[in-house]
């Protein structure tokens, strides 16, 4: 009776496996040294001793598979660090093409160990080392069998054709029948075709989510694009929530105008697009706007969406196509689910000519979320005079930048009134605006009652406001998570020490440094640099029947640090000509 739990003839196997595996351990490596004609015999390892079968056992089965067949490669002749024929390698031990002489200049191996397949039990290994105390040096050569500690090792196989790769089975009018029965499940039909690759590529999701392409009816929404070339590829397709704006060409003749579905209005606006992956519902695309391009390039926006076809037009001396597609522009509206729900279309028709081939089109889509606000900008990209600066906090490193939804409340200073008064004036604020110097200020009446550390508190709280902000937008339109390109608030604090005396905060100075970025025909403002200087100053101790006004003011200066323009202008060409050596005769 074998062990509880466990069938006696798996118990048995198990052991006859382990008694094969252990008897092979027992090995003689040849040592061949380069060079002489003698071989020497290393000492044996012997294996771990079996324990004798108890009584009464019967004899484990002998295995019926296979023994592993020699290796396809022989280490011994294997060579990974010979790379240049008829040439010996510098330090390539195993180079066939490496004298004595040449070992003499070797520093060590660099591939001292060649060992044939990890994953057998038993594996053939070729040693290589050198020999310096020779004169001249040699190399020391050793063919060992390594055994594999890991007991999940392969010791016998039954099934050959896994040692190799099998070659495919090339299909001709002899076995193109055969082959056809075997593949069952493929399609060769276009539909079926088309059908397969769209089930495997939709996700399992009852939603879109970010870059999964967009399914129609169908397929998918193509939307062309360049790919290797300038020309256009109609197999691209458009992702979800990836905006892309591009332009490609098209070699179309002029003549094939009218049979070329590219330019068509039909192409891009009889699809319907699924509302969901999979889903049965679809959207259809609605044409919202058609604009009429003519030759000098003025443009007509048509009363009516109705489709139009190119048509080709002889004027006698020239051949137009008139109602050629031009531009395209998808504006899809999605829902916070991932849903499509509506799908809108403009067109910018043209007429083309000869000269305008190969012909250039733009293709633009943009996804908008329902129900949502558009987030107003200060510029796009440059700063617009009177508008408000952008700014935020950022709470921890690495994070993106948090701003107030109050696009007026992000940068501020003190509010001043007719009054005058700073304690009636607090929680009160007005925005810092784009290239508009400003200075504010408040009285602030001090008595001896308050202690100095209370009331420069209450300074600097109204100095600061609520929220200063610690970094600054370069450009009107800077995304709050490109952080590396936000320039950070210098913060400066000047003060002079006066003994027996309390220091209060007076005075904030904000300095704005912005240039002109782009081109001269339309610079766009960029701020390059922010400080704000915390001024105080020292008031000597009141007593408490005195009382003292202290005028609290703040400033910003908007400074413009633009270089000189220099307009650039190409060189102009310069003629190499040589003129004959008697180009003068007979005056010079």
């Amino acid at each position: 009776m074998g062990p509880r739990g466990l069938p006696p003839p798996l118990l048995l196997v198990l052991l006859g496996g382990w008694a094969s595996v252990s008897a092979q351990t027992g090995v003689t490596p040849a040592v061949t040294t380069e060079g002489l004609n003698s071989t020497e015999a290393a000492p044996a390892t012997l294996g771990p001793s079996l324990s004798p079968r108890p009584p009464g056992t019967p004899k484990a089965p002998a295995p019926t598979s296979t023994p592993r067949p020699t290796p396809v490669t022989d280490v011994a002749t294997l060579c990974v660090c010979d790379l240049s024929p008829t040439q010996c390698d510098v330090n390539c031990c195993c180079d066939p093409d490496c004298t004595s002489a040449d070992f003499s200049v070797f520093s060590a191996c660099s591939v001292p160990v060649v060992t044939g397949d990890s994953q057998f039990c038993s594996k053939k290994a070729a040693i290589y080392s050198l020999n310096f105390t020779a004169d001249p040096p040699q190399r020391l050569f050793k063919l060992v069998d390594q055994i594999n500690p890991s007991i999940f090792c392969i010791h016998i196989t039954n099934y050959k054709p896994a040692l190799s790769f099998i070659s495919p089975e090339v299909p001709d009018e002899n076995n193109f029948d055969q082959l056809m029965k075997t593949s069952d499940g493929f399609a060769l039909n276009a539909e079926s075709d088309v059908s397969f690759t769209t089930i495997l590529d939709a996700p399992d999701t009852a939603k879109y989510e970010f870059g999964v392409r967009l399914q129609t009816s169908d397929s998918f929404l193509r939307f062309p694009s360049p790919l290797t070339s300038s020309l256009c590829t109609d197999n691209n397709p458009a992702a979800f929530l990836v905006n892309q704006a591009v332009k490609c060409t098209r070699n179309i003749g002029l003549e094939q105008c009218e049979e070329a579905e590219a330019l068509s209005m039909s192409y891009y606006s009889s699809l319907e697009i699924l509302r969901v992956p999979n889903s049965r519902k679809k959207v259809p695309i609605t044409i919202q706007s058609i604009i009429v391009q003519s030759l000098n390039r003025t443009r007509t926006r048509r009363e009516d969406t109705g489709m139009l076809r190119p048509a080709l037009a002889d004027t006698g001396h020239v051949l137009l196509c008139t109602n050629v597609v031009l531009e395209v522009m998808y504006s899809l509206t999605y829902t916070d689910a991932g849903e499509v729900t509506t799908a809108d279309l403009s067109f910018l028709l043209g007429t083309v000519s000869n000269v305008m081939l190969p012909l250039q089109q733009t293709f633009e889509i943009q996804f908008i979320q329902e129900n949502t606000k558009p987030v107003p900008l200060s510029g796009n990209p440059g700063y617009v005079a009177g508008l408000p600066l952008a700014a935020g906090v950022q709470p921890r490193r690495g994070s993106g930048i948090i701003q107030t939804t109050n696009r007026y409340g992000q940068l501020t200073i003190l509010h001043s009134t007719a009054e005058q008064d700073c304690l009636a004036l607090e929680g009160i604020r007005t925005p810092v605006l784009f290239g508009h110097n400003m200075q504010s200020g408040c009285k602030l009446r001090l008595s001896g009652a308050l202690p100095c550390w209370l009331v420069e508190q209450k300074v600097q709280s109204l100095l600061w406001g609520q929220s200063f902000p610690d970094y600054v937008a370069p450009f009107g339109n800077s995304r709050a998570q490109d952080v590396l390109d936000w320039v950070p608030v210098r913060f400066i604090s000047q003060s002079a020490n006066e003994k027996d005396s309390c220091q209060l905060p007076v005075a904030l100075v904000i300095e704005v440094l912005w240039t002109k970025y782009g081109s001269l025909l339309n610079p766009q403002a960029k701020i390059v640099n922010v400080t704000a200087s915390l001024i105080s100053s020292s008031f000597p101790e009141t007593s408490s029947e005195n009382e003292r006004t202290v005028l609290i003011s703040t400033t910003v200066t908007f400074v413009d640090v633009s270089a000189p323009a220099e307009a650039g202008f190409r060189a102009p060409p310069t003629i190499n000509a040589r003129l004959p050596f008697d180009f003068f005769f007979p005056f010079v």
